[in-house]
């Protein structure tokens, strides 16, 4: 009986290291494109801590080992970003990045549609202003 394998986004990026890339790149785009100066405005000047937690979520959040949830507990993302004004175009600044760190990466488009609309959805929910 042959079983069937289940890919995850998180396979599909490559794994730990496809993962890494794309925060790396994330926060590359976001401490240097002018689009997204509303968006790095609102992050340490240090992204070193973001990186990291960003890049275990995202571990996770894609299928693969839960590192965020074993270090930090439930991500709660609602909760921990309520200090933070999040209206559309932080939205929209986040997901620039996002969008464009994954064009970079040379991705299946089945999994480059998967994930921004997984993405869109979880950015759209973060907004706590009109």
């Amino acid at each position: 009986m042959s079983q069937l394998l289940k890919t995850t986004p998180y396979d599909m990026l490559g794994g730990e290291a496809g993962v890494a890339t794309l925060v790396q790149r994330f926060y590359d785009i976001m401490d240097s494109d002018p689009v997204a100066a509303g968006v790095r405005s609102v992050h340490a000047p240090d992204l070193a801590e973001a990186r990291e937690k960003l890049r275990l979520f995202l571990t996770g959040w894609m299928g693969g080992p839960a590192l965020y949830i074993e270090k930090y507990g439930h991500p709660m993302l609602r909760a921990r970003h309520l200090p933070f004004r999040i209206d559309e175009r932080m939205r929209d600044e986040w997901l620039y990045c996002m969008f464009k760190a994954m064009g970079e990466m040379n991705l299946d488009q089945s999994l480059v549609d998967h994930l921004e609309q997984a993405f869109w959805r979880t950015a759209d929910f973060m907004r706590n202003a009109d």
